[in-house]
């Protein structure tokens, strides 16, 4: 299956704090908040959702077609995820703009505080689905919301499935925009944080938006994920045991990938989202988004570790 990936192409400044975000804010001050904390250490990772999930997917034996913008300072990148077998000729340079970029502080307890650059983010709606040929399966993951919501209605217009993942832009998008791009959508997946944000401002419940959508997952961190499809059964799937836990940083992305190889070899559902657990550990027990790596068998023997027999995969 030719799958399209599009999202946000950053750069990740990931930084540690050893202590806790929660234990600097004063209650009676929250009308005025000047803090600066000092961390103890940075990392400049690649990132951005759209190649995490992309690499993933490559990981898994796929080879994602990656479709987003990025700046001037993008090539070492582009060569690094083509080495991983990612597809980037779908990736337009913005010569005149730098890339995205994510800086990020987490605490001891996986509290983040994080702000976004958007550089040549910003430019993403100049892509287009009517360019792009044979794309079956589409995710639009986190980007510029215009581009968005764009890329939701090309796909509808043009028979394409694909998942709406809004991600962080729940907390920018509107509750007209985030309800446009999910009418249609084969899957909608958010964490359940950004459920919570997307229900208040579209009104709709669960049940709702499956009246719209063909399936609901909704990730829960530590607690796994659940799987509501119409007509079925709520299937709760748990998460996988870290055996370590470094950085929380991509972890979402690397379940989408591993959603979408189930997605592309035709397994159910509640696989597909058990196939997502796995990967998410992965990334979890790594600084940034793309810096682990396993083989097929690796995977595969973790999968059943944990959730019995996995069928054949192409």
């Amino acid at each position: 299956m030719s799958i399209v990936v599009t999202g946000s192409i950053a750069f990740d400044y990931l930084m540690s704090f050893p202590g806790k975000f929660t234990e600097h804010f004063l209650p009676e001050h929250m009308n005025r908040v000047s803090l600066s904390f000092l961390v103890d250490t940075m990392d400049k990772r690649r990132g951005g959702c759209a190649p995490n999930i992309a690499y993933t997917l490559a990981l898994l034996g796929e080879r994602p077609r990656l479709m987003g913008t990025a700046g001037q300072d993008f090539e070492e990148y582009r060569r690094w995820l083509e080495a991983a077998r990612v597809d980037t000729s779908l990736v337009k340079i913005v010569g005149d703009k730098f890339t995205a970029s994510f800086f990020c502080s987490t605490d001891t307890e996986n509290n983040q505080i994080a702000s976004f650059y958007t550089g040549a983010m910003a430019n993403a709606a100049e892509l287009s689905f009517r360019t792009v040929e044979n794309c079956r399966f589409a995710i639009i993951s986190p980007n510029d919301p215009g581009a968005m919501l764009q890329y939701a209605e090309e796909c509808r217009a043009l028979g394409i499935a694909y998942v709406w993942d809004p991600g962080q832009q729940c907390a920018r998008m509107s509750g007209d925009e985030l309800r446009d791009g999910l009418v249609g959508a084969a899957i909608v997946i958010c964490n359940d944080y950004e459920f919570e944000l997307l229900r208040q401002k579209t009104g709709l419940d669960e049940a709702a938006v499956l009246e719209h959508a063909g399936a609901l997952v909704v990730t829960r961190g530590e607690s796994g994920c659940t799987v509501k499809q119409r007509g079925r059964a709520v299937a709760a799937v748990p998460a996988v045991p870290p055996h370590r836990i470094v950085d929380p940083t991509g972890v979402g992305d690397a379940f989408r990938g591993g959603l979408l190889k189930g997605l592309a070899v035709g397994a159910d559902l509640e696989t597909c989202a058990r196939l997502g657990s796995v990967a998410a550990t992965y990334a979890l027990e790594h600084l940034g988004g793309q810096s682990h790596a396993y083989t097929w068998d690796e995977f595969r023997e973790r999968y059943e570790s944990h959730f019995g027999a996995l069928a054949r995969m192409a």
